[in-house]
């Protein structure tokens, strides 16, 4: 994971005196963390790439747009595993509901898309704050089976409920109105792509002043030492059934702009492989770091899409081959390699 041990420190200093009456008076020091906060030349350069990609990539806005919410869902899974060390293999079933119920919301007449967002991420958000309750109770490995199991029974659901979601078939009959009531949805592709790519810096931007917020600081250290946060008066489970339901309405989003990208929604958005997919392409970028979640995303989907225009058949091996090798040299991800790299420079500049 990618840590920043020097904020957490300078933000946990204050609370380390023995005398808890004494600490409690005691107010930290939060200039480090409005530092942290602070947007970098790097990360404008980042958001500056969608930009060349959509007139370097004319061709591919389809899926440029699916690397975009892709991202979005994985930037919510890194809420709760990199920031609050919550594991899971279901989170696919906040994407799928979030699909759902903006696919059904716009079959039944209410085609907006911004309200299909909003809609999406309340149902989303709901099931994954009343999930938590169980989610919550049990070790890494009672929460791997739990959110498993949660994910399976709305599979099930969703394939048995053939009136509702069309079964195997798919949810057909979606019709999107235009964005703002301006921008319609269009053959190439190109209101898609920069709706996906706003809402995703959109809530990304929300996103980073979360994390960077005591809110934020206080999931890192749940995550690093949760025996130590209640000493302090954080209130982990609260902290965590809050952080968890945050994810569940971002992938809920996520799913709502597949939806509406492509009007169409099938049993796969709910499927055990696209939240093992999810997890692949965060490791790969490095949790605990939100610009890991989308760098892992756009790597992943790249080379998915490039070995399997190359190679049809064998295109899983070698796609596999690249992932163990960066496993094996980058075990933070892209982002921790990145960091080892540029604090490995920044020794080598010193006199």
């Amino acid at each position: 994971m990618v840590r920043e041990p020097a904020l957490f420190d300078s933000l946990m200093r204050p609370f380390a005196a023995r005398d808890h009456l004494e600490a409690a008076r005691t107010v930290p020091d939060l200039a480090p963390l409005r530092g942290a906060a602070a947007w970098r030349a790097p990360e404008i350069v980042f958001w500056l790439i969608p930009l060349l990609a959509y007139f370097l990539f004319p061709k591919s806005l389809a899926l440029l747009s699916q690397i975009a919410i892709t991202a979005l869902f994985a930037l919510s899974v890194d809420l709760i595993l990199g920031y609050a060390g919550i594991v899971s293999l279901g989170h696919a079933a906040f994407f799928g509901l979030g699909a759902y119920a903006a696919g059904l919301l716009s079959k039944y007449g209410f085609g907006d898309p911004l309200l299909g967002l909003a809609f999406s991420a309340l149902v989303a958000g709901v099931v994954g704050f009343l999930t938590s309750f169980l989610v919550l109770r049990g070790t890494d490995l009672t929460r791997l089976m739990v959110t498993l199991g949660v994910a399976m029974m709305l599979y099930e659901a969703a394939n048995k409920a053939t009136e509702f979601t069309g079964g195997v078939d798919g949810l057909q009959g979606v019709e999107m109105t235009p964005v703002l009531g301006v921008f319609g949805f269009d053959l190439y592709g190109k209101t898609a792509y920069w709706y996906s790519v706003a809402v995703l810096f959109v809530l990304f931007w929300v996103a980073r002043r979360i994390v960077h917020s005591p809110f934020g600081m206080s999931l890192r250290g749940i995550r690093q030492n949760v025996a130590r946060m209640p000493a302090i008066g954080a209130p982990v489970h609260g902290r965590l059934v809050a952080v968890y339901t945050l994810g569940a309405a971002y992938a809920g989003v996520a799913g709502a702009l597949l939806t509406q990208t492509t009007q169409f929604v099938s049993l796969d958005v709910l499927s055990f492989t696209r939240s093992a997919e999810i997890m692949l392409m965060l490791v790969l970028g490095g949790t605990g770091c939100l610009y890991g979640a989308l760098i892992g995303t756009a790597v992943f989907m790249a080379a998915h899409h490039l070995l399997s225009g190359l190679n049809p058949q064998y295109w899983q091996f070698w796609l596999g081959a690249v992932l163990v090798l960066i496993v094996l040299f980058a075990r933070d991800g892209i982002m921790g390699l990145a960091q080892r790299l540029r604090e490995r420079l920044a020794r080598r500049a010193k006199p």
